[in-house]
């Protein structure tokens, strides 16, 4: 039991005080931790998009993909592979405010607004979408 009141005297109370003094103390700082741990946690990623697709139409099993990772402020980056029968590339992009500087193919834009919004684009691109997180 962290206070027991019974048969408490006055020195017994300026303990007492003195460990809500203590406790106060900590959660203040344990707030401050937690405020460094939101502000790095801005930077980590926290939403993801993918879309898989067939680049080809001889090609089937969605096996290239398109994947998005964005943090808070939807920077980040959306990494695109792209696989035939010869060969697989592998491109990376990045991603600030959910935009690119780089031209974004159809399935990359997808992915973005998966990661954002974790919502599918009614438009119809190359391939065939299978699923999406966030």
């Amino acid at each position: 039991m962290l206070f027991d009141f019974r048969e408490k005297k006055e020195k017994d109370l300026k303990e007492i005080l003195e460990d809500f003094k203590k406790l106060e103390k900590r959660v203040e700082e344990l707030e401050e931790e937690l405020k460094k741990i939101k502000e790095k946690n801005k930077f980590s990623i926290q939403k993801i998009g993918l879309v898989r697709f067939n680049p080809f139409k001889e090609m089937g099993g969605n096996q290239s993909f398109s994947l998005a990772l964005l943090d808070e402020n939807d920077d980040g980056i959306v990494i695109t592979s792209l696989f035939t029968q010869e060969t697989n590339r592998v491109y990376g992009k990045p991603v600030s405010k959910g935009k690119s500087e780089f031209l974004l193919t159809d399935e990359e834009k997808e992915a973005i607004k998966l990661a954002k919004y974790g919502k599918r684009s009614t438009q119809k691109t190359t391939g065939s979408r299978h699923f999406g997180a966030r």
